[in-house]
């Protein structure tokens, strides 16, 4: 970092997701997105869900963002669709946590 630029904060720290989301989170990825041979508990709640991650590509946010938005009864704009939001189960739970 450059002299000129200005010293940024730590970011602080997440608090943890409410766990009876990230099981509904995980449950939904599995089944809504037909991951064969793959089970909830063998999702990894901090993993990036696209990439390295689990390998989800756009039609999977697509179809995640239909399954979210009915299995918790809330509405999500399409500038809320974006990588902090969709970057992890722990993520997607604290963002639907703070909708519901």
């Amino acid at each position: 970092m450059s002299s000129l630029e200005p010293e940024r904060a730590p970011a602080a720290p997440q608090p943890p997701p409410p766990p009876d989301v990230v099981v509904r989170v995980k449950r939904l990825i599995v089944e809504n997105l037909h991951l064969d041979g793959l089970t909830p508990e063998m999702i990894d709640e901090e993993a990036p869900l696209f990439g390295d991650g689990l390998g989800l590509d756009s039609v999977d946010a697509l179809e995640l963002v239909v399954a979210v938005e009915k299995e918790f009864g809330i509405r999500i704009k399409s500038n809320e669709i974006g990588r902090d939001v969709f970057s992890s189960v722990a993520n997607l739970s604290r963002f639907i946590a703070g909708r519901t």
